[in-house]
């Protein structure tokens, strides 16, 4: 490990290799490459310390490049202990950012990590997961009072903060970035689905043609990692607990049962819910010798790893990301630990899927400084204006032009009284 005053990171000699992919990821996020312009031109976040806990990627460095651009004072650690790309972080550092993340972090260090940034005293808070906000809430309250907003990325997070906000625990507003349409579906769906796919490849090297793939969890992520199982030839279960969800999944052509009958059937499960013990041990006594599970939902515990271990009579490693358990004579196999495989096992979502997802960050953090003092302690979304113009930028990207409505057109839709 190396380290100084504003860092902590693996392997400084890694920068270069950083940089290069630094460097590709911005060819594919020409979206937020327009924020970053605007940013450059306006300033809009001069003088504002800005603290992050997202997954120290490619795409996260082009976000914080974008931040400073605009006049961020940034800090950032990892919200996941695997997440990290070590390469990233020892560019970032080189850059002169405050970074302190590596991949496989111990619950110690990622914890001391998030205090490092709290210790910058943000104005706005950045969090995949809740973790950085939680801490704050919980240990630095004294912080609370000059923290304009808070961003959050991902689902789990805002199932977090709004349990918060149901506790009136939550004592600044947080914008729910998660929530935009252009997140749900670019990052959530199609993101989700690909690098899904692209973990549990890497980690195992399967076939999916012809295999039964357990998807527990139906919403944008989990509809995405079903399609994209699909197009690999998997045949498709899915497990929910919501009816509408699951009247889709129905009506989109898959297979639907509770978890306790999927669990006899499967090959492969891949969790994406938000919760808990999704997969307990009762469900893994009725698997299949040599089933897979992989979990990609933020936290690890949607498979019960402490159960599973207490359980088996035996664990042991037979791939990077791939830990092989018996339990009572058959082997079962978790990957990546059970935390999100897409980014323990793979690289997390391609550039192009992140550059939506961050210029919803980067105008949220714009949008949180001009309504400094005007948003309530909620969750709130942005306004739909700005979910759209990240939907044109990224349409400007992929060179794609779309109508707009004639005059007659608005006006008919802004009226009551035309009719049949």
């Amino acid at each position: 490990m190396q380290q100084s005053k504003t860092y902590e990171v693996k392997d400084l000699s890694l920068a270069d290799q950083g940089r290069k992919n630094l460097e590709l990821a911005e060819l594919n996020m020409s979206a937020l490459m327009e924020v970053k312009k605007k940013f450059s031109q306006e300033k809009p976040l001069a003088g504002v310390r800005v603290g992050l806990a997202l997954h120290v990627t490619k795409e996260t460095g082009i976000l914080v490049r974008t931040l400073i651009a605009g006049g961020a004072d940034v800090s950032i650690t990892g919200c996941n202990p695997l997440s990290t790309q070590d390469d990233v972080s020892a560019a970032l550092a080189e850059e002169g950012v405050k970074v302190w993340a590596y991949k496989g972090e111990t619950t110690e260090d990622y914890y001391r990590y998030i205090n490092y940034v709290i210790d910058q005293k943000p104005h706005i808070t950045i969090d995949d997961g809740c973790d950085l906000v939680s801490e704050i809430h919980k240990n630095h309250p004294h912080l609370i009072p000059q923290i304009i907003c808070g961003c959050e990325e991902t689902t789990t997070g805002i199932i977090r903060l709004k349990a918060m906000e149901k506790d009136n625990a939550l004592k600044y507003p947080m914008i729910a970035v998660n929530d935009n349409k252009t997140k749900h579906l670019v990052d959530n769906f199609y993101g989700t689905g690909q690098s899904t796919m692209d973990g549990i490849l890497r980690a195992t090297n399967i076939l999916f043609a012809g295999k039964n793939f357990v998807v527990c969890g139906y919403g944008s992520c989990g509809k995405g990692v079903a399609l994209k199982a699909k197009g690999l030839g998997a045949n498709v279960i899915v497990c929910e607990v919501n009816p509408i969800c699951a009247l889709q999944a129905a009506y989109d052509g898959f297979r639907v049962m509770p978890i306790a009958e999927a669990v006899k059937q499967g090959d492969i499960f891949c969790t994406v819910t938000g919760n808990k013990h999704i997969i307990r041990v009762e469900h893994m006594h009725q698997m299949k010798h040599g089933a897979i599970m992989a979990n990609a939902g933020h936290f690890d515990i949607e498979i019960d790893l402490k159960g599973l271990k207490e359980k088996a009579s035996s664990g042991r490693r037979v791939r990077p990301f791939m830990d092989e358990y018996v339990v009572n004579g058959k082997k079962l196999f978790v990957l990546g630990e059970g935390r999100l495989v897409n980014l323990a096992a793979a690289e997390g979502h391609p550039s192009e899927v992140m550059s939506t997802s961050f210029c919803g960050q980067a105008l949220a953090c714009e949008y949180g400084v001009k309504h400094k003092g005007n948003m309530p302690n909620q969750v709130i979304q942005l306004p739909e204006a700005i979910d759209h113009e990240i939907a044109k930028l990224q349409l400007k990207a992929m060179e794609i032009q779309i109508d707009t409505l004639t005059t007659e057109q608005e006006a008919y839709l802004n009226t009551w009284h035309e009719g049949t």
